[in-house]
């Protein structure tokens, strides 16, 4: 059994400038409620969730972006409230977004 059910990652790359880059467009401010909201539904922690920052991680023409661990899926998103759909139906109940989904052929 893995530590964290579930390992979240949030890109929060900073190109140079004239560059798009994931930092550009929201990436801390999204980050900073997903963690916020893993904790108030209770999810922080070992056997629950974790939150971490990352590098570039080779998606910027979909960003932003983060990815779910174990399962490998990979979200963007535009504001709080989508951040909020992924924790409650992804994280909280198992059910991955599929309308926030980064299509697989997405790269850099």
């Amino acid at each position: 059994m893995s530590y964290y059910k579930h390992h979240v990652f949030f890109c929060l790359n900073q190109r140079e400038p004239g560059q798009d880059c994931c930092a550009n467009h929201g990436a801390q401010a999204a980050f900073d409620h997903c963690k916020q909201a893993v904790k108030a539904a209770g999810l922080a922690g070992p056997g629950g969730v974790r939150v971490n920052k990352a590098g570039c991680l080779d998606r910027c023409a979909g960003g932003p972006v983060a990815v779910v661990y174990p399962e490998a899926v990979w979200y963007t998103f535009v504001d709080s409230a989508d951040i909020d759909e992924i924790v409650e139906s992804h994280l909280k109940n198992g059910r991955p977004v599929e309308r926030l989904q980064l299509p697989p052929t997405v790269g850099r």
